[in-house]
């Protein structure tokens, strides 16, 4: 199978082009060479077919060929807002998320967060984890690449949504008080909010402001699930769902 690239920052077409600078150090560390089969996406649909035109010191060249209407995503577009879980927990996250077909990712800072970024070093966080997303595209075949957005705090994050759903749209909050058992997205739903706690889980306080806003307290089980285990289990049952 040819190595997949992505070409950030270009609409691509019939024709040679200059590949992003990014894209460019992958393929020279792949060692491709000129006449090499390879494969591009540009994160606005489908693939199209490539070979290596020329490789310079630092810029390459490739020939773009026909386009391929492929599509890889969930048939329910998932934003997944989470507490930052610690250490490099996050990083796993994000990459097993990309995988399981998350359209976006929003880091928390919540009242029970070990992780807590601000400022400067919350965006290099960012930017170091929507190229972890850009890889786990390459990798697993996915076309359209999920938004990896600034840390933020609950709070804010809560505040910038409508005061309820809109038509289309679900809202779940993974927790245990009042919680219905998981069945699956509702038929019909056409947008997904899932919103899980950090390690030790949201404040009752912070659960209610949820279910203000229509988020639907669900159980995933009677197992008690880590931090960066709960969500990817929404994912997971979501992507099996699909595929049957």
């Amino acid at each position: 199978m040819p190595p997949r690239l992505y070409a950030a920052d270009i609409t691509l077409s019939a024709g040679e082009h200059v590949l992003p600078a990014e894209a460019a150090r992958h393929a020279q560390v792949l060692r491709l060479q000129p006449g090499d089969a390879l494969t591009l996406f540009d994160g606005h649909g489908g693939q199209w077919s490539a070979e290596v035109a020329s490789m310079g010191r630092r810029d390459v060249t490739v020939r773009v060929g026909d386009h391929l209407a492929v599509e890889r995503e969930l048939p329910v577009a998932v934003t997944l807002a989470l507490g930052m879980p610690a250490g490099e927990r996050m990083d796993f996250v994000v990459e097993k998320a990309t995988e399981l077909g998350v359209a976006a990712v929003v880091p928390l800072v919540t009242a029970r967060s070990v992780l807590r970024l601000a400022g400067e070093r919350a965006e290099r966080r960012r930017a170091h984890w929507q190229a972890i997303a850009v890889a786990a595209c390459e990798q697993c075949g996915r076309n359209r690449v999920p938004q990896v957005q600034s840390p933020q705090s609950l709070e804010a994050w809560l505040a910038g949504l409508p005061a309820a759903a809109a038509h289309g749209e679900q809202r779940l909050l993974l927790g245990w008080r009042d919680a219905t058992p998981w069945a699956g997205a509702s038929r019909g739903a056409q947008v997904l909010q899932v919103l899980s706690g950090p390690e030790g889980g949201l404040t009752d306080a912070e659960e209610d402001r949820a279910r203000s806003l229509g988020f639907a307290p669900t159980s995933l089980g009677p197992r008690v699930l880590r931090a960066d285990t709960a969500p990817l289990a929404v994912l997971a049952a979501l992507a099996l769902d699909a595929a049957g």
